[in-house]
């Protein structure tokens, strides 16, 4: 890992699949992009786009058709399925847009985010406390002791949010991680966000519905119809700002 290389770099991503009908539709095409080490962008765009395929791919949880990706210097496109699931457990953080995948459904809160702990240099009694610093934060203190299986849709998408950054990930790939919320508690889940940019250097690639957030990031892409541009996607008329 050299000290100038990317976070992320994509170059032509091309990925094409196949619908219920067998007609193949472009998902993404030739989608180039660099994410500097420790900066946050948003990806936004209508729904279907292609913003939510470009984003697994870069967890390396599916593969692109043409292209090539890397994440910190590693090839996600041509690892094994056992060292991606190495890397993903060591540094990347991942919210998907459904909140009950990315959790244990048996599982209390407070364990959920025990599970995703890293051991590191950390005490069990610092571990302990970050745990419920981290619940705290997204507002779950009080469900702490509760299954996940038996949290609403919107309390299972803040600790999924909470147990991504639980294992201090260097990359965080977050699908819509304040739709099911309230401004309060989105705002509470941006700042946790950005306190792990500032705090650790995480860095943060954020599929985006919600201008309040993507605006309290580095940089914005557009996905339109599968290709990425820079700027602001403006659902109201249909145009773009420069970013």
């Amino acid at each position: 890992m050299t000290a100038a290389s990317p976070a992320v770099a994509c170059e032509s991503v091309t990925h094409v699949y196949r619908d219920d009908a067998g007609s193949e539709v472009l998902a993404l095409d030739c989608v180039d992009l660099v994410v500097r080490r420790g900066e946050a962008v948003a990806l936004v765009g209508p729904s279907g786009a292609g913003k939510s395929t470009l984003l697994t791919m870069l967890a390396g949880l599916a593969r692109p058709s043409t292209g090539r990706i890397r994440v910190n210097d590693h090839e996600v496109t041509t690892m094994s399925e056992g060292s991606l699931r190495r890397l993903r457990a060591r540094d990347i953080g991942v919210v998907l847009q459904t909140p009950g995948r990315n959790l244990v459904p048996y599982a209390t809160a407070s364990e959920n985010v025990i599970f995703a702990q890293r051991s590191g240099s950390l005490s069990r009694a610092q571990r302990r406390a970050e745990v419920t610093e981290l619940l705290e934060t997204v507002g779950l203190a009080e469900h702490m002791h509760r299954p996940a299986r038996v949290l609403s849709g919107g309390q299972q998408q803040r600790l999924a949010v909470a147990v991504a950054l639980a294992g201090r990930p260097t990359l965080l790939l977050a699908d819509e991680p304040t739709s099911q919320l309230d401004r309060h508690t989105g705002d509470a889940v941006v700042e946790l966000m950005l306190a792990a940019r500032e705090t650790r250097g995480t860095t943060l690639v954020v599929v985006t519905h919600d201008h309040h957030l993507s605006d309290a990031l580095d940089a914005a892409y557009t996905i339109h119809d599968g290709t990425l541009k820079s700027g602001t996607w403006l659902p109201a008329t249909g145009s773009e700002e420069e970013a």
